[in-house]
C-alpha cells in the first residue's frame, strides 16, 4: 500500500509530479521510479526542470516549477515512473539580468545542478559528447548502493603518513606503465602493489572532481590536464574512469578508494573551492553563474567579478549558502566515497569574508574541523593565494599545511648555498616557527609537487623548457625552481654528471625523509622521472607529464635506496614524532642534536656546507626493541670532508644504513669506527643499536 503522499498531482505531457522535498539538494533517486529534485536560487524568479533522454540532444520535457513548489528561496519537484538510468536533467533560470549588479540570469541557458552526482558531457577523456555552444555538462542520476564490503577511512595519524602526490591520467596513462586501463581510476588499481612496495601510505590525487579539460575561447587542441577548474563538486571526473562511458565513474573511483584502503593507503583529494570552470567577465554558463552568480561568487562594484584567484573568479566561501554548499561536498566525499582527506587549493580564499578581505575567525575554516562528519578528517592547506594573503600555521590546531619553505631551502642548500643551511635545520626540526601553535605532522614537508620540476629536472635543469605549452603563464618565467642542472642542461651521456644527479636526488630525499613533519613528494621522483625540463606542465596531456616508468630500470638505484628511506623513517617513531621536543630523553643524549665535522661543534646560524645530526631513540621513551642512535651526515660541498662519529654508550657501534655515494647500495649494514669520509656533495644515515 502506497501513501496518500506519494501519488503525483500534477501532470505535463505525460509527466506526472508533484511537490518535492527541499532538502536535501541534487537529485535523490527514492522507490517506484520517484526522484526528487531540489535546487537554490535566491533571486530567481522562475526555474525549470529539463529532461533529457541519455544522449540525446535536445529535452524530452521541460517542466515549470510550480511557484507553489517553492520554499523559501528553494524549488523542488518529485517526479514520477522516470527512467531515472537513462536520463540527463538540467535546469533554466529566469529573473533579472543586470551586469552591474552581478545579476546574469538567463533563461536560454540550461546549467548544470550543483548537486549532481555523477556529470556526462566528458564521459571520455578531452571528447565533447555535446556541442561547444549546448548544454555540454549534463546531471545524471546514480543509486547510492555501493557494496563497501566494511570499508572506511583508514584515520592513519597524520604524523605515519607518507604522500604521494599523482595525477590519475598521468600515472598510468604511458604505454610504459604496463597496466590495462591506462590513466583511469580502475589504472591505479593495478598499479597497487608498486605502491605497496615502495612504502608509500596515502596517495593525494590531483583534481578529479569532474572539471573542463578544453581553455576558453581556444581551439579544442590545448587540454586543460591538470583539472583547476571545476564544474561540479559532488561528481567524478568520469574521463578518468574507464568504464565513464557506462556511467560507472562513481563505482570505479569508489572500488579505487576500496582497494587502497584494503592495502593500507589514504586517499587525500586536492579540490579548488577557490575559483570555477566558468572563469570570469565573459566566460560560460556552466551551472553558478546562470543558478545564483551573486550568491556563488565575489562582485567588484561595478558588477565585474574579484579575481583574486588569479583565474578569472573568486568564489565566496563565507557566504552562508556557499560555506554550507563547500561542507555538504566534502562530508558526501568522506562518507559516501570514504575519502580520507583533502588538499584545499588557495586555502586563503576560505579565510577571505563577502567583501574578499581576511577575516579574524573565518567561520568556514572553524566549521570544517569541527563539523561531525569531518572531524576526523586530514584537512591540509595551501596556504598562501595569488593576491598575496598567506594563512600558513594561522589555521586552528588540526589543519596542516603545505610548507614551501622546506621545498626551498632543501633544493638551495643541495646546489650549494651555504646561506640557505640555518633554515635547512628549523625546517628539519619540524618548523617550530612556522608552526608555532602547533605540532610538526601540521608541516607537509615536500620539495617537490604538480607545480615546478620533477626532482630529476631539479638536478637536469637550469632554467625552464616551457616551450611546448599552450600559452605562456607567469609560473613558465617568474617561479625560481632553485635547480641546478649539474654541468649539463637537459640529458646528457657525460657519466659524472648523471652520477653526480642521482647524488643530488637522494640526498634530497634522505633530507625530507629524515625531517619531523609530513613528508610528500610528487609521483615518478622515485625512480627519476622527467618533463623535460617543463615546470609548468598544466596543459600538457602528452609524454611530458605522463610517467615513463621505463625509467625504473634505469634508475633501479634511486627507487631502492628512496624505498629503503621510507621504510627506514616507518621503524623509528623518534623521526616521525608529533612534538617539537629536543631535550634530552631517558638515554641522557638529546633527543635531536646538531653537530659539525667534529661532534657537537656546530653553529646553527651561520652558513655552513656540511653539518650532521642525531636522533636519540631509546626503547623505553618509545616502545622499541631496542635503543638506538640515528646519524645523518651531509656534505653539500664541493670536495670531500670527513666526519668524526658521535660516541655513543658502550656497546653500541655504528654502520652504515644509506650513503648516497653507493649506487650498489654495497655498504649498507658496514661497520664504521669513529668517522666517515664523504665524497662531494653526499649523504650518510648510520644507526648505532645493540
Amino acid at each position: 500500500m502506497r501513501r496518500i503522499d506519494e501519488f503525483p498531482s500534477h501532470e505535463l505531457n505525460g509527466i506526472k509530479f508533484k511537490a518535492g522535498k527541499a532538502m536535501p539538494f541534487g537529485a535523490n533517486v527514492l522507490d517506484h521510479g520517484t526522484v526528487n529534485f531540489s535546487v537554490y536560487s535566491k533571486d530567481a524568479t522562475s526555474c525549470t526542470l529539463v529532461l533529457f533522454h541519455l544522449g540525446d540532444a535536445e529535452p524530452f520535457i521541460e517542466i515549470p516549477i510550480p511557484n507553489e513548489f517553492r520554499v523559501g528561496s528553494v524549488y523542488s519537484i518529485m517526479i514520477f515512473d522516470l527512467d531515472w538510468e537513462n536520463i540527463e536533467y538540467g535546469y533554466r533560470f529566469d529573473g533579472p539580468y543586470d551586469l552591474k549588479n552581478g545579476y546574469c540570469f538567463d533563461k536560454t541557458k540550461i546549467v548544470l545542478d550543483p548537486y549532481a552526482k555523477l556529470v556526462s558531457g566528458r564521459d571520455k577523456w578531452h571528447t565533447r559528447q555535446y556541442p561547444k555552444d549546448g548544454f555540454q555538462f549534463r546531471g545524471r542520476l546514480i543509486r547510492e548502493d555501493y557494496e563497501w564490503e566494511g570499508d572506511q577511512p583508514l584515520c592513519t595519524p597524520m604524523k605515519d603518513l607518507v604522500i604521494y602526490e599523482m595525477h590519475i591520467r598521468g600515472f598510468t596513462n604511458d604505454k610504459s606503465s604496463g597496466v590495462k586501463n591506462k590513466g583511469t581510476f580502475a589504472g591505479v588499481v593495478e598499479k597497487i602493489p608498486y605502491l605497496k612496495e615502495l612504502g608509500v601510505n596515502c596517495i593525494e590525487i590531483m583534481p578529479m572532481f569532474e572539471f573542463e579539460e578544453f581553455f576558453p575561447a581556444l581551439t579544442d587542441e590545448p587540454c586543460n590536464y591538470w583539472g583547476y577548474c571545476t564544474c561540479n563538486y559532488f561528481a567524478p571526473k568520469a574521463g578518468f574512469a574507464a568504464l565513464g562511458s557506462m556511467g560507472l565513474a562513481a563505482d570505479e573511483m569508489k572500488n579505487m578508494v576500496k582497494q587502497l584502503h584494503k592495502n593500507g593507503i589514504e586517499v587525500i583529494l586536492d579540490i579548488v573551492f577557490n575559483h570555477t570552470a566558468e572563469y570570469g567577465d565573459g566566460g560560460e554558463y556552466i551551472s553558478f553563474r546562470g543558478i545564483d552568480n551573486k550568491t556563488y561568487y565575489l562582485m567588484n562594484d561595478d558588477g565585474t567579478y574579484s579575481n583574486l584567484s588569479a583565474c578569472g573568479n573568486t568564489v565566496n566561501c563565507n557566504n552562508p549558502i556557499v560555506r554550507n554548499f563547500i561542507v555538504d561536498s566534502l562530508r558526501y566525499w568522506v562518507s559516501d566515497y570514504h575519502i580520507d582527506g583533502f588538499r584545499i587549493d588557495e586555502a586563503p580564499i576560505f579565510a577571505r569574508g563577502e567583501d574578499g578581505k581576511p577575516m579574524v575567525s573565518p567561520p568556514l575554516v572553524d566549521s570544517l574541523k569541527n563539523d561531525p562528519v569531518l572531524s576526523r578528517t586530514k584537512l591540509i592547506s595551501e596556504g598562501w593565494d595569488p593576491a598575496g594573503l598567506s594563512t600558513i600555521g594561522q589555521f586552528p590546531k588540526g589543519w596542516a599545511d603545505w610548507n614551501p619553505r622546506m621545498r626551498d631551502t632543501v633544493k638551495r642548500f643541495a646546489k650549494g648555498m651555504a646561506e640557505a643551511g640555518p633554515e635547512l635545520i628549523t625546517s628539519i626540526e619540524g618548523s617550530p616557527d612556522m608552526f608555532i601553535n602547533s605540532t610538526p605532522d601540521c608541516s607537509v614537508n615536500y620539495v617537490t609537487s604538480h607545480d615546478g620540476f620533477t626532482l630529476y629536472d631539479t638536478t637536469a635543469y637550469n632554467n625552464a623548457h616551457n616551450e611546448s605549452n599552450c600559452y605562456s603563464s607567469p609560473m613558465d618565467h617568474e617561479f625560481d625552481n632553485c635547480s641546478w642542472n649539474c654541468g649539463a642542461e637537459g640529458e646528457t651521456d657525460d657519466e659524472a654528471v648523471n652520477s653526480l644527479r642521482k647524488r643530488q636526488i637522494k640526498n634530497i630525499m634522505t633530507v625530507l625523509m629524515l625531517s619531523r613533519g609530513v613528508p610528500m613528494f610528487w609521483a615518478g621522483d622515485e625512480f627519476g622521472n622527467t618533463q623535460y625540463g617543463n615546470n609548468n606542465a598544466f596543459c600538457q596531456d602528452t609524454e611530458i607529464s605522463w610517467l615513463d616508468w621505463n625509467r625504473l630500470e634505469k634508475y633501479d638505484d634511486i627507487f631502492q635506496y628512496v624505498k629503503r628511506l621510507i621504510a627506514f623513517r616507518k621503524e623509528h617513531p623518534v623521526i616521525k614524532k608529533a612534538d617539537y621536543f629536543t631535550g634530552h630523553n631517558s638515554s641522557d643524549y638529546p633527543e635531536l642534536s646538531w653537530h659539525g665535522e667534529k661532534p657537537w661543534e656546530f653553529d646553527r646560524t651561520s652558513p655552513f656546507l656540511t653539518f650532521g645530526f642525531m636522533y636519540s631513540e631509546p626503547a623505553k621513551d618509545f616502545g622499541t626493541d631496542n635503543d638506538c642512535f640515528i646519524y645523518c651526515a651531509y656534505n653539500s660541498h664541493w670536495e670531500e670532508h670527513t666526519f668524526e662519529l658521535p660516541i655513543v654508550p658502550e656497546g653500541m657501534k655504528w654502520e652504515i644504513v644509506l650513503y648516497s655515494g653507493d649506487e650498489k647500495l654495497n655498504d649498507c649494514g658496514k661497520e664504521i669506527q669513529g668517522h666517515v669520509s664523504l665524497m662531494p656533495r653526499s649523504s650518510m644515515i648510520l644507526i648505532a643499536k645493540r
